[in-house]
């Protein structure tokens, strides 16, 4: 089963992996840098809006985020 826990892990691989400061990256999807913060502790999860744009403006396939290349 794929829980929460396991897509906000790859949320935060995601951002980390990307290279972009947190300031950059939350400017690109007009979100707060702390709300960027929040994503990557795993303290709140993206709305879906977010998370679609997360996904483009990184270009990470949202599947993956999603974890559905997971053997769950």
């Amino acid at each position: 089963m794929i829980t929460n826990e396991h897509i906000q892990k790859r949320i935060a691989e995601i951002i980390k992996q990307s290279g972009m400061t947190q300031t950059a990256l939350a400017k690109e999807l007009s979100i707060s840098q702390s709300a960027i913060a929040y994503f990557i502790k795993g303290d709140i999860m993206p709305a879906l809006e977010t998370l679609a744009n997360l996904c483009k403006c990184l270009d990470v396939d949202t599947d993956y985020v999603l974890c559905q290349d997971m053997d769950i």
